[in-house]
This record gives structure tokens, C-alpha cells and sequence, in this order.
């Protein structure tokens, strides 16, 4: 669901988020297998967890979201992720000759992923920011 249609009431509304678990599904699914049984415990192992790890990232983040930088630190992790996927999937393309254009399409989703994170990150700085300062100002009942 778009954030402009509705509020965000969960982390499942976050587009960030669906599109990362969306991607990690086709990665465990359709890239993993490809990969040649020596990068078991290398590549694979490798990009099986970053991909893991962005979704899970974003969930947990989400519930310390009233943290001052709790969010923003998990946020910052799940970039971190996102951009490891991004080079392990151009590995799996450059050296094994996997499909470049699921690969390629998967690259390109990691990327807008973590071009999200940041700006969902920038956001959420400047919301709590302005939420903050709000409280602050308000008058207190005495």
C-alpha cells in the first residue's frame, strides 16, 4: 500500500518493507540455487542473510521507533544490508553468469530499497524533530 493512501499503522505498511521481503522471496528462490555448491559457505550463505536481514531490520527498527535514534540505527543497518545485497548479487551476475536480467532487475530493487531507507530515515530525523520540539512547546497543564 502506498504511504500517501493510508497511515502507517505497521511495518508491513511500509513500501521499504514489502518491497525487501518481496525481493529476499526471489532471491532465496530463484538466485541461491544457481549458485555453484563451493560458495555454500561463501557467497551464498552471504547473500542469504543480507537479503534476510533488511526485512528484519526495518520490523524490529519499527517497534523502537519512538526512540530517539532507535529507528534511524536500525534503519542505517538495513541500508547497510541493502547495499551488500546489491554487490553480492552483481558477484553472483559477474562470476557465475546468472541471468543478467534478474539479476539486474533484483539489483535495481535494492537499490531503490536503500534510496528508501535513507529518505524514510531523513523523514523520520525530521519528524521527530518537529514532534519533539511540538511537545515542548505545548502548553502544560499545572
Amino acid at each position: 500500500m502506498p504511504l500517501s493512501s493510508a497511515y502507517i499503522k505497521s511495518f508491513r505498511d511500509l513500501e521499504v518493507y514489502q518491497n525487501s521481503y518481496k525481493t529476499m522471496v526471489v532471491v532465496a528462490k530463484e538466485v541461491l540455487p544457481l549458485l555453484p555448491p563451493r560458495e555454500k559457505f561463501d557467497l551464498t550463505d552471504q547473500l542469504s542473510r543480507s537479503t534476510k536481514a533488511i526485512p528484519r531490520l526495518i520490523a524490529e527498527g519499527y517497534s523502537k521507533r519512538y526512540q530517539k535514534f532507535g529507528f534511524q540505527k536500525y534503519l542505517d543497518d538495513a541500508m547497510a544490508e541493502s547495499n551488500e545485497s546489491i554487490v553480492s548479487l552483481e558477484q553472483c551476475r559477474d562470476l557465475y553468469d546468472l541471468d543478467n536480467e534478474l539479476t539486474n532487475k533484483l539489483v535495481d530493487i535494492y537499490d531503490k530499497c536503500s534510496r528508501q531507507l535513507y529518505k524514510l530515515r531523513q523523514a523520520w530525523s525530521n519528524f521527530k524533530t518537529s514532534s519533539d520540539n511540538a511537545r515542548r512547546n505545548e502548553p502544560r497543564n499545572r
